[in-house]
């Protein structure tokens, strides 16, 4: 096939950031009208006991990964070329930045992803944990906690042949061929699909089925954007195989902790023609505007600040560790815990636990403070 011209090149690239803002517009849309919330889900099981939106949260996993693994089976992505392959298995890093993530979180009202909603619904508050949560994260890709990351934790790892995702090891280790890769990344995810909806109130509430569908399929839409429709096999300047305004030029999907830092560094050096827009800056635009024109078509954007000087610390706090942990874990909530996930990458499915066990730190952190005052 011969090399695509330069003017179609770019025109490939500019509709590419277009889907994805379209692509997270929508996220942002259903998260603010579903309440999509992976520290919502966590809170509701310790101090209510109630799993309905686990349960969405976990239907969204599973229609990630059978939509997922039916385009790698149908040969329209390649799973070796997500920013989740890797044969090195970075297992601290993932543990202890998910923890560190999960406990920010809690401190800070919710994971990035929902920063960004509740900044398009109106919360200021949100949008100082966005500053927060973006200088944290870019001191950790190339500063000074990036210095410290480096030369502590990412050290620590083990490899893992073929590669990360466990359906391509589970294939390797027992000679299944490639189609098997397909078929188990879909089992598994069609078995969380039926836990997900065994629950009876889950499978008759409009908003469980629209948090957990859609946006499962968005994650999806956005695998679709990056590894099919913005794959270029070769570059017209190149000639090389590239996936077009990626930041790391690896297949990626809907992911929000890197994304912040990035979009800082493009406002702040807009006039540097070396800065150009990318899929996850796309993202965390599209996401605002999506949550905020919902907010505004249905009158529930109200402007919120912070409550006193400690709610506005522990903010502070948390956006720093998410900025951190979010960052080292190679990825959020939705970075990690549905689009990697949708992987079945084991570092993700390690970043995830971290978050987990972070998040209920928080909580009891939150606890403490409560019968402290009390």
């Amino acid at each position: 096939m011969p090399a695509m011209n330069p003017s179609d090149f770019q025109s490939l690239y500019t509709t590419v950031l277009w889907a994805a803002f379209a692509v997270s517009a929508v996220f942002g849309a259903i998260a603010h009208r579903t309440h999509f919330c992976t520290m919502g889900a966590l809170s509701d099981i310790v101090n209510m006991g109630d799993w309905t939106r686990m349960r969405m949260w976990v239907l969204a996993m599973g229609v990630a990964m059978v939509g997922f693994h039916a385009m790698v089976g149908v040969g329209w992505i390649d799973p070796t070329q997500t920013i989740y392959f890797s044969g090195r298995v970075i297992w601290l890093s993932a543990l202890l930045g998910g923890a560190l993530f999960g406990f920010g979180m809690v401190l800070g009202s919710g994971c990035g992803s929902k920063t960004l909603v509740r900044i398009g619904g109106g919360s200021l508050k949100s949008l100082v944990v966005f500053f927060v949560m973006g200088v944290a994260s870019f001191a950790t890709l190339r500063g000074i906690t990036a210095v410290l990351r480096d030369a502590t934790v990412d050290r620590v790892a083990f490899q893992m042949e073929p590669g990360s995702p466990l359906p391509m090891w589970l294939a390797a280790r027992l000679g299944w061929g490639d189609g098997a890769v397909a078929f188990i990344g879909i089992a598994v995810g069609a078995l969380l699909i039926a836990w997900a909806l065994a629950d009876r109130e889950v499978r008759r509430s409009t908003n469980a089925w629209l948090g957990g569908a859609g946006i499962g399929a968005t994650v999806l839409g956005m695998w679709w954007v990056s590894g099919h429709l913005g794959f270029v096999p070769e570059h017209p300047q190149t000639l090389e195989a590239v996936y077009v305004a990626t930041q790391s030029g690896r297949m990626e999907a809907l992911t929000f902790t890197a994304p912040m830092a990035y979009t800082l560094d493009w406002l702040i050096y807009f006039s540097d023609k070396n800065k150009i827009l990318t899929l996850g800056v796309a993202s965390v635009v599209g996401v605002v505007a999506g949550a905020a024109v919902h907010a505004l078509a249905t009158r529930s954007f109200r402007w919120e600040g912070f409550a006193g000087t400690r709610d506005t610390a522990l903010h502070l706090v948390g956006a720093v560790c998410m900025g951190i942990g979010g960052v080292t874990a190679m990825g959020c909530t939705i970075g990690q815990g549905l689009s990697g996930v949708s992987t079945l990458s084991l570092t993700s499915l390690l970043a995830l636990a971290g978050i987990v066990a972070g998040a209920w730190a928080g909580f009891r952190f939150q606890l403490w403070l409560l019968e402290r005052d009390g």
